[in-house]
């Protein structure tokens, strides 16, 4: 991971503002891998995110912990995962979701770090923790040289609004 951008989320207001940013500037084709611990925020972030891509506000993302993965529909599909009941990368190859990963739309990976191997090496993850204060702390990672990555547009939006 090459890039680091760090962002302190003190409400939930913070996490929702990340996730519409980044909503609005994804592209098809996009992954972005959420980590963090239960209660972290990746399931708000997501639910953002979808609002950010247009998926409409009658429609309610939830955490697919039970089924693995939902789609929804917004300006660009939206494949959110989560890979917490998994046992590793035979389990997402088995299911067949690293096929998505390559479609037209956005994939979204809770937990991604149980299929680390298999995962495309152009991606974003965002890590979110927990500070002792229970305030979130979002740290967003690139896993390829800033310069040559699809991401270049996210993270300059990003390098934007870290600043600020």
């Amino acid at each position: 991971m090459l890039e680091n951008f760090l962002f302190n989320l003190n409400s939930i207001q913070d996490t929702e503002r990340l996730g519409l940013i980044i909503g609005n500037i994804a592209q098809s084709g996009d992954v972005i891998c959420l980590n963090g611990c239960l209660g972290a925020g990746k399931t708000t972030m997501t639910q953002a995110i979808a609002r950010g891509l247009g998926v409409p506000s009658n429609c309610y993302v939830t955490s697919p912990s039970y089924t693995i993965m939902h789609e929804y529909k917004g300006v660009i599909p939206l494949y959110h995962m989560d890979f917490y009941r998994l046992n590793g990368s035979g389990d997402v190859i088995d299911l067949g979701f690293e096929e998505y990963f390559y479609l037209d739309g956005l994939t979204i990976i809770e937990w991604s770090e149980r299929a680390e191997d298999i995962l495309p090496k152009d991606r974003v993850t965002i890590a979110i923790s927990l500070n002792k204060d229970q305030e979130r702390i979002a740290r967003i990672f690139t896993s390829n040289d800033i310069l040559a990555s699809r991401y270049k547009k996210m993270l300059a939006a990003l390098l934007k609004i870290s600043k600020a």
